[in-house]
């Protein structure tokens, strides 16, 4: 599998051993940077993955910086990426089954490298259930290309998601008063 990999300054140890691990496991690594631990800004690095992925250049993408939040921000802007900070092994097996996951981000602060090494391996090696969550998965895909466009029914049979007041039995209307 071709991966791309970036990181900013905080995440960049743990990229550089990262990296051969996953060559190790036979993957390509395209490393998308920082070379360095100078201060950098993140959403550069989130952009250069996330767009290898959604061009098709790399399969997955994984990304890394204090928390994995601000990357996941970022690259989940750009059309096509499914971008999520993931902690656990468990999240990122279910990330990819339910939620066919195509970015992962990390942390580099609070998560220690063997584990973020597990929860990598595990994201690359699972594969997405389809099923009911591919239904899911469309939908929230299609919020990338109209994000105005109005919601749709919940599920077969249902009827379109009606404003609050619709079926709201308290009045909202009116704002509460002071508390």
């Amino acid at each position: 599998m071709r991966i791309a990999i970036g990181s900013d300054h905080a995440g960049y140890e743990q990229k550089r051993s990262l990296s051969p691990y996953l060559s190790s496991l036979g993957h390509e690594v395209v490393d998308e940077g920082t070379h360095s631990d100078e201060r950098c800004d993140y959403p550069d690095l989130a952009e250069a993955v996330a767009r290898d992925v959604a061009s098709g250049a790399a399969d997955r993408g994984v990304l890394i910086c204090g928390t994995g939040l601000g990357m996941a921000i970022a690259a989940d802007k750009i059309t096509g990426i499914r971008a999520a900070t993931v902690t656990t092994v468990d999240f990122a097996r279910l990330a990819r089954q339910h939620n066919d996951l195509n970015v992962i981000c990390l942390s580099g602060r609070f998560v220690a490298p063997s584990v973020n090494q597990e929860i990598v391996e595990t994201f690359l090696d699972t594969r997405f259930e389809g099923g009911r969550h591919a239904l899911r998965v469309a939908k929230v895909m299609r919020l990338d290309a109209d994000p105005a466009r109005p919601a749709e029914p919940c599920g077969p049979g249902e009827g379109p998601i009606l404003p609050i007041e619709a079926h709201c039995t308290i009045d909202v209307s009116t704002p509460p008063g002071p508390r």
